[in-house]
């Protein structure tokens, strides 16, 4: 079904707001600049972008690109024969070689990591936010694998996985910090996903296998 006007305008109203918030963020620094200033910049009421965006924090972090349930879904969704871990790696790659968006493989990620970085609530935001999504992996692997879920396995094998994609969007904000290009970023997160696998090896590349129903009985 192709898209309403109305709903496009309300996409577009809601890409404009965010836009204008991250370049006003960049330029003075998050907790410098005021939800009343990012509206009159916008040409739009206060009111409007609480309609879009709960709270200011989820200007930069919106809770549709930035959900607890990323690496969780990643897992959910992978194919029959393959493993958990394998199936994130997949999906990295996938993301890493299609420049995905939401991993920030675009001009001026850099600047707007780096104000990330220098706004306390945004590092507690995205601090709990990996903690949310190593906790919604390790539940799922728990409940694929029949283990208690206060068993250790499920949550090694979930923090291992989220030390690695907290890895990626670090390495992805420091080398466009400094100026290297997408292609450039591309290539060495690509790099450290190769080493990764390489070095986990073993069990946890063959751990919750999801079963194949057509070798089943």
């Amino acid at each position: 079904m192709s898209e309403g006007l109305r709903a496009r305008k309300k996409r577009e109203s809601r890409r404009h707001i965010r836009e204008t918030a991250i370049r006003l963020f960049v330029e003075r620094g998050f907790e410098h600049v005021t939800i009343t200033e990012v509206a009159t910049a916008a040409g739009v009421s206060a009111n409007t972008i609480y309609n879009y965006f709960e709270t200011k924090e989820n200007l930069v972090l919106p809770p549709d690109e930035a959900s607890p349930q990323r690496l969780a879904d990643m897992v959910r969704d992978r194919r029959p024969g393959e493993a958990a871990v394998p199936a994130v790696l997949r999906t990295l790659r996938d993301e890493v070689q299609r420049r995905d968006r939401r991993l920030g493989l675009t001009d001026g990620f850099g600047r707007v990591f780096e104000m990330m970085r220098a706004a306390p609530t945004l590092t507690a935001r995205l601090e709990d936010l990996g903690r949310q999504m190593t906790d919604a992996l390790a539940a799922v692997l728990a409940e694929e694998t029949g283990a208690s879920p206060t068993a250790p396995l499920p949550r090694v094998v979930a923090w291992q996985v989220g030390a690695l994609h907290s890895l990626v969007y670090t390495e992805i904000g420091r080398r466009t910090a400094i100026g290297e290009e997408p292609d450039t970023i591309a290539a060495a997160v690509l790099g450290i996903l190769d080493a990764a696998e390489e070095l986990l090896g073993g069990h946890i590349l063959t751990y919750a296998v999801r079963k194949d129903p057509q070798c089943s009985e």
